[in-house]
């Protein structure tokens, strides 16, 4: 190429595989989901023991927040999924972190974690129930566990995959061990803590509507379990609506503190 020719830019290609937003994409196919089964469902192919007509469960949903009886039921179980599973997660990022730096912590609790996690705690509510009772109190410690092992795990992990690089050059510049935990471990596992939360709280939410089935008066659980002894199928997949909504929520608040937590992530 001579001098004379004219310089051609050349496109920017380290973007580092960062995913861009395509806003509005996953609204779409969730309409063109919903529109699919109404068709289905009014043309019959879809029968109406396999599937109520989304447009009927909107109705029930609207019914439902009209008359109040979804604040009546979403409260108590917003309350419990809060108390829960921040007990779990609270305790289970500090063990993590424990885990993470302290070896005789890590030789003596690891095999703990290990021999909790694969237990299902569904399971252990009746045992729940006979320690704390029918009461809230046994709800919420079955969230709290449920969320609190998977975090441990996460955490652990994440810490573990902190580049020790950065942590021996540190070291190098004389930072304290307290400084190189606060100023490189920490701010390194963050972004694997906060993955691993949406698991926890997913978790929670799983167990949640366990532990509203088993005594609980008020909660999105229990009227699930309502509506399944009735064959109400419009008013348990109303409840499974909420449900899905909850975990929708949860995770755009975990993103939220992404955004605002992992700005130095660029």
């Amino acid at each position: 190429m001579s001098d004379a020719d004219p310089a051609r830019p050349v496109p920017f290609r380290g973007g580092g595989f960062r995913p861009v937003a395509k806003r509005g994409t996953g609204i779409v196919v969730f309409l063109l989901l919903l529109a699919l089964v109404e068709w289905g469902t009014r043309a019959g192919w879809i029968g109406n023991l396999t599937l109520p007509r989304p447009s009927d469960v909107g109705v029930t949903l609207v019914d439902l927040a009209r008359s109040g009886q979804l604040w009546v039921h979403l409260i108590p179980s917003l309350t419990r999924l809060a108390v829960g599973s921040l007990l779990g997660v609270t305790v289970g990022i500090g063990v993590g972190v424990m885990i993470g730096l302290f070896s005789h912590v890590r030789a003596g609790l690891v095999p703990l974690v290990a021999a909790l996690f694969p237990i299902p705690k569904i399971a252990l509510l009746p045992l729940f129930v006979i320690w704390f009772g029918i009461d809230e109190a046994s709800k919420y410690a079955l969230i709290a566990l449920g969320t609190f092992t998977p975090t441990v795990v996460s955490t652990y992990g994440a810490v573990d995959n902190v580049d020790r690089t950065l942590i021996r050059m540190g070291q190098s510049f004389g930072l304290s061990w307290l400084s190189i935990v606060r100023k490189i471990v920490l701010p390194g596992a963050l972004p694997g803590i906060l993955s691993g939360l949406r698991v926890s709280i997913a978790i929670g939410i799983i167990l949640l509507v366990a532990a509203e089935m088993l005594g609980a008066q008020y909660g999105i659980g229990a009227y699930v379990l309502q509506a399944g002894s009735l064959y109400d199928l419009e008013r348990l997949f109303a409840g499974v609506v909420i449900l899905s909504a909850l975990g929708v929520l949860t995770s755009a608040i975990v993103g939220v503190l992404e955004r605002r937590l992992l700005v130095w992530r660029g």
